[in-house]
């Protein structure tokens, strides 16, 4: 090469070289923002877990078939939902694992709104309230709570009664024995047979037990408490819980509710 084009292409290079230091940087491109998650759409099936010897909230009839208040309302309210609807019996005590494994889409069947369940279960508004009602046998000694101190005392096992006991520490420390049943007819019976010294049982079921064997048994005057039912939906399915939630309230303004609580009960037992 020659020193002349030598020198020449060395310049060029440094020209070259400059213009490149003094460009400006490109702007990085911009990532796309993600796109926001699709809303939870509203189930189209929904399997409701009941205990299927509760009655009048859901129970078997003599044909063996799924009857009951709990049962008219979600039939009604599913309807009205656009939402087809089974109903699976289940071991009340393992609700909660029902329903968290998705065994079950929803608990409906005189479930108590409680503060510990909340943690776990979504529920919707209350449609019902209830009490802790004490059941004897006619002719028992026992005429007030205070008087199941020594005494053999049963419920069902998993039971919002169940709560109501422990938390009455007072008195439940001084039971003889708590005894703890499958259901509440399997107690009931306990009591009449004269194994079970007192029953406490949700007043719904009780006072439609006890209404078949009036002379057998006696409801005293003290109870346990008043709560509230409600259903129960898995945390993450709110969109459901809501629609239900939804169509509920339609049915307390425009009778419907009270329609079916008058079949089961004689009385207008709902809760607006």
């Amino acid at each position: 090469m020659k020193k002349r084009s030598f020198v020449a292409t060395l310049a060029l290079s440094a020209l070259l070289a400059a213009c490149s230091k003094n460009e400006a940087p490109k702007p990085a491109a911009e990532t796309p923002a993600p796109a926001p998650a699709p809303a939870a759409a509203v189930a189209s099936k929904l399997v409701v877990g009941l205990d299927d010897n509760f009655p009048p909230m859901g129970f078997r009839d003599e044909k063996n078939e799924i009857v009951g208040f709990d049962i008219d309302m979600a039939r009604e309210a599913a309807k009205r939902a656009g939402i087809e609807v089974e109903f699976k019996p289940i071991d009340w005590n393992a609700k909660e694992a029902e329903l968290l494994g998705k065994r079950v889409d929803a608990l409906w069947n005189g479930l108590t709104i409680l503060e510990e369940r909340k943690e776990k279960i979504l529920f919707t508004d209350p449609y019902m309230v209830n009490k802790q009602i004490i059941i004897v046998k006619a002719g028992s000694p026992i005429k007030t709570k205070a008087d199941m101190a020594g005494k053999v005392v049963g419920a069902q096992e998993g039971s919002s009664a169940v709560t109501a006991m422990e938390k009455d520490k007072e008195l439940s420390s001084k039971f003889k024995e708590t005894k703890l049943f499958g259901d509440n007819i399997a107690a009931l019976m306990d009591v009449e047979a004269g194994r079970l010294d007192v029953v406490v049982v949700d007043e719904v079921v009780g006072r439609y037990l006890v209404n078949k064997k009036p002379d057998n048994y006696v409801v005293l005057a003290d109870d346990f408490g008043t709560e509230d039912y409600g259903v129960g939906f898995r945390k993450d399915d709110e969109a459901t819980r809501n629609k239900i939630n939804d169509v509920l309230g339609e049915m307390k303004k425009d009778g419907k509710a009270e329609e079916i609580a008058k079949k089961w009960f004689g009385a207008d037992v709902i809760k607006r």
